[in-house]
């Protein structure tokens, strides 16, 4: 199809997280590590974590009723769903699905995508596409992550660093000039294996030893995807930011994947952002891979930190390796 210069941007948002809370304080129950360890190294205070009944649709329904609120849009008006969660409820049916059903959103397409991290900056380019063509006009655009499920709580490496969380966006035609500005994506496919699941695919199926060597969990090399991170997060914003004919003069606010506060600092100094101009909630919800940046960028709506006109960026890196960025003028009123 024939693109056409229809402007996309974001008509309403919204995020949810679960009610139990676990600090660094309880973690000290469970693993050799302490808050002061913790809080150091990645800026942590505590994360949001699902109760037993809870999944990952669970979460990004209950994000998705609010951002369909705050859009004004109701369910039976969106023409597509896209998810993305390396969290799923089961491998198959995707998560969308299940959303789908729950808002009683009839009249929509749904979809999974995986892209970690990224997932919700690659969600969003994915959406606006359809828009911008002339197909769908409402698309709702859902990161949703249950980690705490596929987290080794015996690990204290990567049992500090994740948490659970949602958050949801309703794209739509806006005010020409405003929206999605510039996008950039890309993928280091060789270090797939620095941050992966090991088990629980067609590579390795699940077997009683993949299972009793905690191989259906989050594993890492920390020190390697911290040094991606660095060098991607803020090469991949500086690209957009060029991409659409600014400067970091015109950004108002970074809005970065919350993985950790070096990073995000690191990051910030590549850009030569001070960090009053980056938005941080690390603290609180730790990381929650692709629901980390619409829980942020909520927030930052909320706080009144992004009012109409403001021109921000978000960016983020995850497994794959992934990484995505975007520029993004806010079109909505406070």
């Amino acid at each position: 199809m024939q693109m056409n210069d229809k402007s996309v941007g974001i008509i309403g948002i919204g995020s949810y997280v679960p009610e139990k809370v676990v600090t660094n304080f309880d973690l000290e129950k469970i693993v050799d590590t302490s808050d002061t360890w913790i809080y150091e190294r990645t800026g942590i205070r505590q994360r949001h974590v699902c109760a037993e009944d809870q999944a990952t649709s669970d979460l990004g329904l209950e994000a998705a009723k609010r951002a369909l609120a705050d859009a004004k849009v109701s369910p039976e008006e969106l023409d597509l769903i896209i998810l993305a969660t390396v969290s799923p409820d089961t491998m198959f049916p995707a998560v969308a699905c299940r959303v789908q059903d729950a808002l009683g959103a009839k009249n929509a397409a749904a979809f999974d995508l995986s892209a970690a991290c990224s997932g919700f900056a690659y969600a969003m380019t994915v959406g606006a596409q359809f828009i911008k063509t002339g197909l769908y006009k409402k698309v709702l655009v859902v990161a949703a992550e249950a980690l705490s499920k596929i987290t080794n709580w015996e690990d204290r490496n990567t049992c500090v660093l994740f948490g659970d969380g949602a958050g949801a966006v309703i794209l739509g035609e806006v005010e020409a000039g405003y929206g999605i500005i510039e996008v950039e994506l890309g993928s280091e496919g060789a270090g797939a294996n620095l941050l992966h699941m090991p088990a629980g695919g067609s590579r390795r199926p699940a077997t009683p030893e993949t299972v009793a060597e905690k191989l259906h969990s989050i594993h890492m090399n920390g020190n390697e995807v911290f040094k991606f991170a660095v060098k991607t997060m803020g090469e991949s914003a500086v690209r957009s930011i060029e991409k659409a004919g600014l400067t970091t003069d015109d950004i108002s606010l970074l809005v970065p994947h919350q993985a950790n506060m070096r990073i995000i600092k690191s990051a910030a100094k590549r850009l030569g952002f001070p960090m009053d101009k980056v938005f941080v909630n690390v603290d609180k919800y730790a990381n929650t891979s692709s629901a980390s940046i619409p829980l942020a960028l909520d927030e930052a709506v909320k706080s009144g930190r992004i009012k109409k006109g403001d021109t921000f960026v978000i960016v983020g890196f995850g497994a794959g390796l992934t990484w995505a960025s975007a520029v993004i003028k806010w079109c909505k009123e406070d």
